[in-house]
């Protein structure tokens, strides 16, 4: 291995680190506020890469199809719920914000899919829609369980997880599909050479992860976020609303998958089904951080990125194998190092 071979692979390693610290920010996100292990959060990414793909066709992806159906669903499940709460005047509300939002972004989308969309446009409406499935889901899969056990809240989310895995493969195949690079060009230091495309990669990230420490620290809505993380009954008693938490978490970390899923599709092909495996390798740097140190989480996953690119150059073979096998001692010196207590029920 020379200098140049190093740094292809630093590089590469580097580039898919960013990407898993999207994903791991998403876990630890959803994780310590709503005590939800999001499993299905590899869907969103495959929907993030098909959903542009889709678009750069020009035609209207199935994503439209999907959030158009589970926004009446949602909007139908507030409606009940104000019936029943004997709250009337707060219906029309709801209905807007659980169906009319996002039925006016299906309807946007539908009509702006056409081949002479800029490409700009095609990945903002493919973040819109994308991101506007995570709180819908929430809404109607996790918010009615809350107050259920983690063991409950998982298998939940390994129900979600098959159900939009079976549902990418009916909306858009068993093909595959890559998106256009954001640039093609590269950078030449001595025998160096770094491509632009994974340089826009990883400013992507650190500005995606810099917008989210200035969100948690210096706005209301993120101070709320975090008084729920770390004491959800305490944070209900001073006001903050446990169903308003959990959409606006997975709405954040809808939006970095959906994020992710942009960035990771020129670099590979994307499946319906190509999001698990990404999401597992986001898990690992996740379960470095412990479920709850967001810069913990951040630098395991760089770790993985670097880990996973030298793998595949001395064991390609192996390489999952190896990634994989790092969470075994970070989960052993875990169970050694941490105090256990039973879950109140």
């Amino acid at each position: 291995m020379d200098l140049a071979i190093f740094a292809l692979l630093a590089q590469d390693g580097i580039t898919n680190g960013a990407v898993y610290a999207l994903l791991a920010l998403a876990l630890v996100l959803v994780f310590t506020v709503t005590r939800v292990i999001w499993v299905p959060s590899g869907e969103f990414v495959a929907y993030g890469t098909l959903t542009l793909a889709g678009l750069q066709l020009g035609k209207p992806p199935g994503t439209i199809g999907l959030v158009a159906g589970i926004a009446v669903l949602a909007g139908a499940m507030e409606v009940y719920a104000c019936l029943r709460r004997g709250e009337l005047r707060r219906i029309p509300r709801q209905l807007f914000l659980w169906t009319g939002i996002p039925l006016m972004i299906c309807a946007l989308s539908w009509w702006l899919a056409t081949p002479e969309l800029p490409f700009w446009a095609q990945i903002l409406i493919t973040l819109a829609l994308v991101t506007a499935l995570g709180p819908l889901l929430y809404r109607i899969a996790y918010q009615p369980i809350a107050e259920a056990s983690v063991l409950v809240l998982l298998i939940v989310s390994v129900a979600v997880h098959f159900a939009l895995t079976g549902l990418g493969l009916w909306f858009f195949g068993a093909e595959g599909s890559r998106t256009p690079p954001f640039s093609s060009g590269s950078i030449e230091i001595g025998v160096v050479t770094i491509s632009v495309q994974s340089l826009l990669v990883v400013i992507t990230s650190v500005g995606l992860i810099g917008l989210l420490a200035v969100l948690f620290g210096r706005t209301l809505y993120g101070k709320a976020l975090r008084a729920t993380a770390l004491n959800r009954v305490g944070a209900r008693l001073v006001g903050v609303s446990p169903n308003l938490a959990g959409a606006l978490t997975f709405t954040l970390a809808s939006l970095l998958c959906a994020f992710s899923g942009v960035l990771i599709g020129p670099i590979t092909t994307v499946y319906y089904d190509s999001g698990f495996l990404v999401s597992l390798k986001g898990f690992v740097g996740a379960i470095i951080g412990g479920l709850v140190s967001y810069p913990l989480a951040a630098a395991g996953a760089l770790l993985v990125g670097l880990l996973e690119a030298f793998a595949s150059f001395w064991a390609s073979g192996f390489k999952e194998v190896i990634v994989f096998t790092l969470i075994i001692p970070v989960l052993l010196w875990r169970s050694l190092t941490t105090r256990h207590h039973e879950e109140d029920e």
